[in-house]
């Protein structure tokens, strides 16, 4: 009997799970509480429920930390202080143009610490297009549903002869106005964390569907009676209302970086005359339209359920910073002159980041938006001299290198158009000869990296080593690039030839990357362990193997392909030790690595993501195959603490999504994605043109990761690598995996992906 029941069970999960991929509602496997668990001293994530539409202007959050703390929520915390527009894209860059709003009753409070209200996760229910909570000190459930630029709230009050609505505009300048006729709040908040020009605003419009009994402006935590407007340092509004039990109140709030008047054209333009339902409806959709143009299918409903959660993190950043204006033309703001100029602009992004997976991303599933991206980045040019590396929503200064260019060769040789590459071109050479407005934009170092081939450890350049590797890899880059564009020999031949300045900073003692001094000699004493230094959040364990380019070069250095392999093998067979003797604590990527038990393995942090991949460059894609499954299966679940380090910005949940379709883009500037080994039985991926390209691995499982051989539109395949063309055309690959590895699929040098070494 027991028997029977077991089978019976395993038959119903199998049609129930067949069923949700063939008519599911993709966005309910999605979980935006993942990765919230988190805090300064250990990340899960560092992400927020981000209640918003893919790529859009602006996101909600319920806001559980003091106003202007990058740690706006956390899954541990007992209490919402309210619900917060929000552009933050990481903790450690914050927020910008960020206002709340708080539903109250009984008596007024407006101290946010004295309004915030207790809330259980049991009474919170978090997806991308809707977010719904109850308020337990007021008796109060809010929803939300976004739109790109606007949203509705729906609040349903308890019996209340003094139910409120307060808007906090926050402090650092902000302006508010009440119109009590017109059933409207109206103001802007200047509130920032950086990199926004003098006259950065963000202009808000609330427009409620019930008069108001009361309205009143206020200043920090005093109500100023009988006001209705205020301009002040910390200013906010609050509205009320005579209440029946259950009674709802709608909401309708949309904002604009332009005008009041753009506020209130994005306002009726995307809400209209919608019900909270209908856009709670068209937000569902937008997310299923994304969503499904990925289906995987496979019997563990977990693995599903976090490759989706991934998948909605990848589809947020880089934000939409631009506006269609009254002609329903394409205007923007500009974060970097303060002027309202034509055209597309992005931001909140760290290329540092996401030049690794999550662009390559855009490059194969997303070319339109690409090219939109591409246009935002040559008027970032135009607007600033220089091309963003962190922009949040201007430049920020934060992390290094010259990733800019890593975007523009790859979007530009996967045949993206629709931009001005020339422009683009001339910024990232511009790059090569100077260091921007901030240490993060241009190069900083470039003299001496020109001159010497590399960045002096001695010359009070911080992260030296980890500059040299990054430009050497954006020279590259460059190279390719001026290839498309048919430039002089000589100009290729000097990228090409920068490009292998990572040759200089290899210690042939030690085997691993070295700082070394503006004399030549290497800085003394060494420590491969030591993190930061001549490092960027990690250390010569983990910046070795950024060497994108030339892989083979690589091996050679190391001593050949069996010495590469077992130095790869070290990275996983040493102890977690670390010297954090830079910092003078363990910063929280130290801990996060330290307590992962994959020996010195830092996959929360981006250095090292692409390095399994590796494996296969000397002839060891089995070992490629194991790791990226045991990262997948240790290291990411769709649960609070479901991350190993920060999220940033999609590049940790691009790592996933890209991992478990079986390839990943180890050398963006090239065509070819490395194969590991694909989680799901059958993945399909649905191309912009609507041509479908299936991955199918039917015998997957969490034993049967080894691939023992591969057809590519049914002809036999034993390259370790796909190509870009392949995938966009449509057709098929099959791996036949089974639970041994094969020492002959993928062995032979010809199978190996691209490196500048042949």
């Amino acid at each position: 009997m027991k028997k029977l029941l077991t089978c019976l069970f395993t038959v119903i999960a199998s049609l129930q799970l067949s069923y949700g991929q063939g008519t599911a509602n993709l966005v309910d496997y999605v979980n935006p509480l993942m990765g919230t668990q988190s805090k300064f001293s250990l990340s899960a994530g560092n992400t927020y429920p981000a209640i918003a539409l893919p790529w859009g202007m602006n996101f909600w959050m319920p806001q559980t930390g003091k106003m202007g703390d990058g740690w706006a929520y956390m899954y541990d915390a007992e209490k919402i202080r309210g619900f917060k527009q929000t552009h933050q894209p990481s903790p450690w860059i914050n927020d910008y143009g960020q206002f709340a709003i708080m539903p109250i009753t009984g008596k007024l409070k407006i101290d946010e610490e004295a309004r915030a209200s207790w809330f259980s996760h049991k009474a919170e229910t978090a997806k991308p297009h809707y977010y719904k909570v109850y308020l337990a000190d007021y008796d109060v459930t809010t929803e939300i549903a976004p739109t790109e630029r606007a949203a509705q709230f729906r609040i349903t009050f308890p019996k209340a002869d003094t139910s409120y609505v307060l808007l906090d505009a926050f402090d650092r300048g902000s302006y508010v106005k009440v119109l009590p006729k017109e059933r409207k709040i109206i103001g802007y908040t200047t509130k920032n964390s950086g990199g926004v020009p003098a006259n950065f605003k963000n202009y808000f419009v609330l427009v409620f569907d019930k008069p108001f009994t009361f309205s009143s402006a206020f200043h920090g935590k005093t109500l100023a009676k009988d006001t209705l407007e205020l301009s002040a340092a910390h200013v906010g509004a609050v509205v009320g209302f005579k209440t029946k039990r259950g009674e709802q109140v709608g909401i309708k709030v949309a904002s604009s970086f332009i005008s009041p008047e753009q506020a209130e054209l994005n306002l009726t333009r995307e809400l209209g005359n919608d019900s909270f339902d209908a856009t709670m409806t068209k937000g569902e959709q937008a997310w299923n339209t994304e969503l499904s143009r990925i289906k995987v299918e496979g019997d563990n409903i977990d693995q599903i359920r976090t490759f989706y959660s991934c998948l909605y993190r990848v589809l947020l950043f880089p934000r939409k910073f631009y506006e269609m204006d009254k002609a329903n033309k394409v205007v923007h703001y500009s974060p970097y002159n303060g002027e309202v100029r034509p055209g597309y602009m992005f931001t909140d992004n760290g290329f540092w980041d996401t030049f690794r997976a999550v662009f390559p991303f855009f490059t194969l599933m997303y070319p339109t938006l690409n090219a939109h991206i591409m246009e935002g980045l040559a008027n970032a040019y135009d607007e600033s001299g220089f091309l963003p590396e962190w922009a949040s929503p201007g430049h920020r200064d934060c992390m290094i290198g010259s990733n800019s260019a890593s975007l523009i060769a790859d979007s530009y040789i996967k045949g993206i158009r629709g931009y001005d590459i020339n422009k683009l071109y001339e910024a990232i050479l511009k790059n090569t000869q100077n260091a921007g407005p901030v240490s993060s934009v241009g190069r900083f170092g470039h003299e001496y990296y020109n001159e010497l081939g590399y960045v002096p450890y001695d010359v009070k350049i911080n992260e030296n080593a980890a500059r040299t590797l990054e430009y050497a890899y954006a020279d590259f880059c460059i190279a390719q690039l001026a290839k498309e564009l048919k430039k002089p020999q000589s100009e290729v031949d000097l990228y090409l030839k920068r490009s292998q300045n990572y040759k200089n900073l290899f210690d042939p003692e030690t085997k691993w990357m070295r700082g070394k001094n503006k004399d030549g000699k290497f800085q003394a004493p060494f420590n491969p362990f030591k993190w930061g230094d001549a490092f960027t959040e990690g250390n010569s364990i983990h910046y070795t193997w950024s060497v994108f380019q030339d892989v083979k070069g690589l091996i050679n250095l190391v001593g050949g392909r069996e010495a590469f392999v077992q130095k790869l093998d070290t990275v996983f067979k040493l102890p977690p030790v670390f010297d954090d003797s830079y910092y003078g604590f363990p910063i929280h990527e130290i801990r996060e690595m330290q307590i992962m038990n994959m020996g010195n393995y830092a996959h929360g942090n981006q250095p090292i993501q692409h390095m399994i991949y590796l494996y296969n460059y000397a002839g060891a894609p089995d070992k490629a195959q194991y790791w990226t499954r045991q990262v997948m299966k240790r290291l990411y679940q769709a649960t609070p603490d479901g991350y190993c380090g920060d999220e940033d910005n999609g590049q940790t949940s691009a790592w996933y999504v890209f991992s478990s379709l079986g390839f990943y883009p180890v050398t963006p500037g090239t065509t070819q994605y490395v194969i590991g080994s694909p989680l799901f039985k059958k993945a399909t991926l649905t191309m912009e043109d609507g041509k479908k390209f299936t991955i199918e691995a039917p015998a997957s499982n969490e034993s049967n990761l080894y691939i023992q051989g591969a057809k590519l539109n049914g002809k036999s395949y034993d390259k370790t690598y796909l190509e870009h063309a392949d995938i966009q055309k449509g057709g098929s690959v099959q791996f036949d995996l089974t639970g041994k590895p094969s020492k002959s699929w993928g062995t032979k040098p010809e199978a190996v992906p691209f490196s500048l070494t042949k």
